[in-house]
């Protein structure tokens, strides 16, 4: 009986996180349609308290994280955002449409991919 009560309250935190997460991820999408990326930022930072243990919702609020920056002419953070989720999570849906941020960004002349590290002798 013991065991059921608390397999039972496990359930209900494990719930109520979850609701608590989607309720700051659809306020965040709510404050970016609206234009507000001060909301945005917040609602996210909170949403990334709550998913700790949800390593894969990371890239989809570093995408809006981005696409924030983004509408505030902070094109060279939303361009470091961006590469945090390619090289973090290459074979995400998030990293195909951060290749995709970086192109535009690159076209419309807001970023400039680094060149390719050079290798040289050490000097003597």
């Amino acid at each position: 009986m013991r065991t059921l009560i608390i397999l039972a309250v496990a359930l209900v935190a494990t719930g109520c996180t979850r609701v608590s997460l989607d309720h700051h991820l659809n306020n965040a999408y709510r404050a970016y349609n609206e234009g507000d990326c001060a909301q945005v930022a917040l609602e996210l930072s909170q949403a990334e308290r709550k998913s700790r243990s949800r390593s894969y919702l990371q890239p989809e609020i570093s995408l809006l994280r981005g696409q924030c920056l983004e509408r505030e002419s902070l094109f060279v953070d939303a361009a470091q955002t961006y590469q945090f989720i390619i090289t973090r999570y290459p074979a995400s849906e998030y990293a195909y449409r951060a290749r995709a941020r970086l192109q535009t960004l690159e076209q419309l002349g807001h970023h400039s991919p680094a060149p390719a590290a050079k290798a040289s002798p050490a000097a003597l």
